[in-house]
């Protein structure tokens, strides 16, 4: 590795080379330890494809670790991820946690869809297993009292509460429609989207609930096509959201799709084509990011995918360079250990600088509004959560 600042914050590349190189010079006696990372994610269904991304660039933080050879105890660590398939179902989900937990993995970076995180999130905490989601944004998550539930992205009460100000604020929206699909995440959001709209004044005119299986929007649109809506708001995921936006169009509904936190992204573009344009969604992070840990992140990540960075992929890469700073910080890998480091955690990641509340919530959370212009998404406005 080259980077992955678990030695000193603000290293430079070549410090880390250097680092790295005399760590390669350690005695063959040195024994080593398999040290396992649980990383749930979805490899089937509509989300492998996110899922496999996920993976990827978890891959790259635990290739930059094991450069280092770092030790513990008289013993060189092994970094190695345990992949498992959770389909997207939090029944699935529930077994996978079951086979991580008995797997001796010292921590779990996951799970992607926040109804599944929530139901696995339950065993992990029985078993002391820290979490760390980078992407399971649902309130709920965090609100167990578990302390070993943590994300490194924002969660949806704020994500919601900007997305509404922005809608009724800068695009100056006064009918709004709102769609969610159910779960957790979706209908979570969408209840908080929903709160914040009435707190501005502004008129839900339409409110629907619908499956996240669906493509079937008909009944639902006939609807909301009478009642001529600003913006139609959309809880739910971006394979679901880009079919809404093509049914939206079929309808002769011309009001502009507002998407959840789970909607940026190259599939959202794919599925709707052309009539995605307009489409207005919030995302976790900066539209961009610098330095030489993002630069080197940045290059792996070409390398191995050869596609355009996914939002989610900095965030995976962040919290598996997280749970090896809090290995580093309990200087253990017992389970217990960690999980109390967790909550004194200051850690420079490539998506900034992360900390927890007494939640497990990011102390300090960054999103950004995006808007799809000419089929690619363009950013209009980073927010911070606190301010």
């Amino acid at each position: 590795m080259r980077l992955l600042k678990l030695w000193k914050v603000g290293c430079s590349l070549a410090l880390l080379a250097a680092q790295a190189a005399s760590a390669a010079t350690l005695p063959d006696s040195v024994p080593e330890r398999m040290v396992l990372i649980g990383y749930p994610v979805p490899l089937s269904g509509a989300s492998s494809a996110i899922g496999q991304m996920l993976v990827q660039s978890a891959e790259i933080a635990i290739d930059d670790l094991n450069a280092q050879h770092m030790q513990l105890n008289g013993e060189r660590l092994q970094f190695k991820l345990l992949i498992e398939d959770d389909r997207s179902d939090p029944r699935t989900g529930v077994l996978v946690a079951q086979y991580l937990v008995q797997s001796a993995v010292v921590g779990v970076i996951g799970h992607w869809n926040s109804g599944v995180g929530i139901a696995a999130s339950r065993i992990y905490n029985a078993a002391g297993v820290v979490q760390i989601a980078a992407s399971t944004s649902a309130h709920a998550y965090t609100q167990q009292g578990f302390t070993t539930a943590y994300r490194v992205v924002p969660q949806d009460d704020q994500n919601a509460t900007a997305t509404a100000d922005y809608v009724v604020r800068q695009m100056k929206a006064k009918r709004i429609a709102v769609i969610d699909d159910q779960t957790p995440f979706g209908a979570g959001y969408a209840r908080q989207f929903m709160t914040q709209i009435n707190a501005l004044k502004g008129n839900i005119v339409d409110q629907f609930s619908v499956s996240s299986s669906t493509s079937d929007f008909n009944a639902v649109l006939r609807v909301i096509a009478q009642d001529h809506p600003d913006a139609v708001f959309f809880g739910g995921l971006d394979t679901q959201g880009g079919q809404l936006a093509r049914e939206l169009r079929r309808f002769g509904i011309q009001a502009p799709l507002i998407g959840a936190g789970g909607t940026v992204g190259s599939q959202f573009l794919q599925i709707a084509g052309s009539a995605g344009e307009g489409t207005v969604a919030l995302a976790p992070g900066r539209p961009s990011y610098q330095g030489q840990a993002w630069l080197h992140f940045q290059h792996a990540y070409q390398q191995r995918l050869n596609a355009p960075m996914h939002i989610s992929a900095p965030f995976a890469y962040d919290a598996v360079a997280l749970l090896a700073a809090a290995i580093r910080k309990a200087n253990s890998l017992d389970r217990q250990a960690i999980a109390a480091s967790m909550r004194q955690i200051r850690h420079n990641g490539i998506t900034g600088k992360i900390s927890f509340d007494a939640n497990g919530n990011l102390a300090n959370p960054v999103f950004t509004i995006f808007v799809v212009k000419n089929q690619q998404w363009q950013p209009l406005k980073t927010i911070s959560g606190n301010n």
